[in-house]
């Protein structure tokens, strides 16, 4: 396969992901922004800046820090690249690109979605209508992956979109893991308390997890469970071991002639998910471990790019 058709097929996957995460992301911050303190709110509406890496460049477009203005940045600005506007526009010029590869049905799914979005009318995405909006991009993300899986031809483009996926959702699961645990950790008066329990729900459902925590834990719920879920646990669809099993089934199917450091570093990766021990990771600091794996995705972005996109 051409090398600008794979980062076409790659990259329509991956902002298609990336826009699920934002609603995501965005939607848990609309509910936490209604509990705690005056300095708490400000933390939550600052995580999706954070977890992104955009709050320069929304401190340059706004004055102030609001729930508003942050969906209207988040959601809908067609200057921030990680906006689900912009993710959407993207995918669908990268489906376009590549439109006698892909089924018929992912190419109507895609272009159906934009054509919605920029029919939605802004007002109604930063106001009342906002968790509506969240929900039907989480929505037409789901209809795009069950479209793809079930119509595409098992062969490289498969492949590459499935590397966009996972890779991007691996990303995705680490830095909201990392953000929200600083933000969420709580002072020993909240702990065990309706507000502890709330946030910590909330940051489970943002990553669609509760049901599976209370099924397969049984119990209060606990950071260190919680981190052991996101990171280690492969029944867990999202959790960072469970995205590598894919990133790496990917790879193996895909052929390239200078792909060995690519392979190399995704397999050490999944070595590491799947031997680590999560009390040894709290002991020497998760932040200090998932700070690690999020610069090793990035390095494996890169490297994937080089080996099989172009050069970048």
């Amino acid at each position: 396969m051409l090398s600008r058709v794979a980062d076409r097929i790659f990259w329509m996957s991956r902002q298609m992901e990336r826009a699920e995460n934002m609603a995501r992301i965005l939607g848990v911050t609309s509910n936490l922004v209604l509990f705690g303190t005056d300095d708490v709110q400000e933390e939550n509406l600052l995580a999706p800046l954070s977890i992104t890496g955009t709050e320069e460049r929304y401190q340059e477009r706004y004055e102030k820090l609001t729930l508003a203005s942050l969906i209207e940045f988040m959601a809908l600005d067609e200057k921030n690249p990680s906006s689900i506007y912009s993710c959407l526009k993207w995918a669908r010029e990268n489906a376009h690109a590549v439109r006698w590869l892909i089924t018929s049905e992912m190419w109507e799914t895609l272009n159906a979605t934009w054509l919605e979005v920029r029919a939605i009318p802004r007002n109604r995405v930063t106001g009342s209508g906002a968790t509506e909006f969240f929900d039907w991009v989480k929505e037409r993300s789901h209809l795009f992956r069950g479209v793809t899986y079930g119509t595409i031809v098992r062969g490289e483009a498969f492949n590459f979109s499935r590397l966009g996926t996972f890779l991007e959702r691996a990303d995705n699961t680490a830095r909201i893991l990392d953000v929200k645990y600083h933000i969420l950790l709580p002072s020993v008066d909240d702990v065990g308390g309706a507000l502890d329990y709330y946030q910590w729900a909330a940051l489970l459902r943002s990553v669609s997890a509760f049901e599976t925590y209370r099924q397969l834990y049984r119990d209060q719920i606990f950071p260190i469970k919680v981190a052991q879920l996101l990171i280690l646990e492969r029944r867990m669809p999202r959790s960072l071991a469970a995205c590598f099993d894919q990133v790496i089934s990917a790879m193996e199917r895909i052929r390239g002639e200078k792909d060995e450091a690519g392979k190399r570093l995704a397999n050490e990766l999944h070595a590491r998910l799947s031997y680590a021990d999560i009390e040894e990771v709290f002991s020497s600091g998760l932040h200090e471990y998932l700070t690690e794996v999020l610069a090793d995705i990035g390095e494996l972005g890169s490297r994937i790019q080089k080996a099989y996109l172009g050069a970048i």
